[in-house]
């Protein structure tokens, strides 16, 4: 690959070699991708950016494929930016906008990180990918997989929403339900893939997923006219997503395309937030319980938190903590202000920035992108919980008029 130089660790700078099989330095740390800069400033501009294909794959000269791999097929990336000007007014900010990326092919962000996995299996010669997972990464795997011929082991806590099971079992994947916390399926993904051999899509073991979710944060800027916002929000969980959207912005930044960088706002629940929690106490990140509704954020011991910390450093960003009920108001917030479907974990990044604007921490002339990672349908019981049931009344008027009545809902 002429644009990648080496690949890093973060936290002892011993370099590799870019080969497909990627994974942990030596010493435990997580690798970086190092990219050749003053060369990609010869191929890539943003005019050329024009004639291609509206994907993830349209910033090739910034993403760690050879020229010649076979593409997955299904088509990944370009989701909507919808600027939610009522939203902006409701929270007190200038302009905001809300990317959409629970309308990729399996309805989250995730599908980013799976493509570019698909991508780097075809070029080890793999015929099968594992992963563990909350419920996201496993799905976005399955799918991308099944749609690329190759097969799939996913293990996934037995608290994962069905929705996102039964989007593992519809792709053809093995399934494995483990009976135990996110670091329990972890652990016996891990020890499986070294068994047997299997392609590792862990994000945080495989440096190059991170790559794939970065292409999140190259369409905002591209989508926005390379007019840097103030902030962007985004959930955290594993950090493998926070650190690959700043990933993306500083690689922006280095070839020339935005003159500035935004500063991150750094989401997780209250009751699962080691890495924020390491940030604002400016400690070594400690395990914590897994007590959130939000299942995709809900990683007590992230395996990326090196990336996830430095980024949010970097930025100069904020970090906000939001309860259930904070996550669940912003769900139904954004269907009815903006018509946006996401699940817990995909709308925690608009709660934590309703949050910080309520506190005054958001300037009121601040440009803002808040970052929905996933669809709502991945867990419908709690958009159920969060917005509550339907009115249910027989075919008759007078019972109709009475069931409006009881809600004083407004006729007019």
């Amino acid at each position: 690959m002429r644009n990648v130089k080496c690949a890093r660790c973060v936290k002892c700078g011993r370099e590799y070699e870019a080969v497909p099989r990627l994974t942990n330095c030596a010493c435990g740390g997580i690798l970086d991708l190092v990219y050749d800069y003053a060369y990609i400033k010869t191929v890539l501009t943003k005019e050329k950016l024009k004639e291609r294909p509206y994907d993830m794959w349209r910033y090739r000269e910034l993403l760690p494929v050879e020229p010649d791999t076979e593409l997955p097929p299904l088509r990944v990336g370009w989701s909507p930016l919808y600027e939610a000007e009522r939203l902006a007014k409701q929270l007190g900010v200038r302009r905001l906008w809300i990317k959409d990326d629970g309308l990729n092919p399996t309805a989250s962000l995730k599908d980013r990180a799976s493509a570019m996995a698909v991508a780097k299996a075809r070029e080890a010669g793999a015929e099968v990918i594992a992963c563990s997972s909350t419920g996201n990464a496993a799905s976005s795997l399955a799918g991308n997989a099944a749609a690329a011929g190759l097969k799939t082991y996913i293990f996934v806590p037995s608290r994962a929403p069905k929705g996102k099971v039964a989007q593992l079992m519809s792709f053809g994947a093995t399934v494995i339900s483990v009976q135990g916390s996110y670091e329990d399926t972890f652990e016996l993904s891990k020890q499986a893939i070294e068994r047997w051999g299997w392609y590792n899509r862990n994000a945080a073991i495989n440096p190059y997923l991170s790559e794939g979710k970065k292409t999140v944060g190259l369409e905002i800027m591209e989508q926005l006219g390379w007019q840097v916002p103030d902030y962007i929000a985004i959930s955290v969980g594993d950090g493998c997503t926070i650190a690959g959207l700043w990933k993306g912005l500083k690689d922006l930044y280095a070839i020339g395309f935005l003159d500035r960088l935004p500063k991150l706002i750094a989401v997780q629940a209250a009751g699962c937030c080691p890495i924020n929690r390491a940030v604002e106490e400016n400690a070594p990140w400690r395990p914590m319980e897994e007590n959130t509704l939000a299942d995709s954020i809900a990683v007590g011991v992230p395996r990326n938190p090196d990336k996830a910390i430095a980024a949010i450093r970097e930025s100069q960003g904020l970090t906000v903590e939001v309860t259930d009920k904070e996550i669940m108001a912003a769900q139904k917030l954004l269907g009815t202000s903006c018509g946006v479907f996401g699940e817990p974990a995909g709308v925690t990044g608009t709660a934590g920035l309703k949050k910080l604007c309520a506190q005054g921490k958001i300037p009121a002339d601040a440009t803002v992108v808040s970052v929905v990672t996933g669809n709502g349908l991945k867990d419908v019981a709690n958009a159920i919980r969060s917005c509550g049931e339907p009115i249910s009344v027989p075919s008759d008027m007078e019972r109709l008029l009475e069931a409006f009545a009881a809600r004083e809902i407004p006729l007019n």
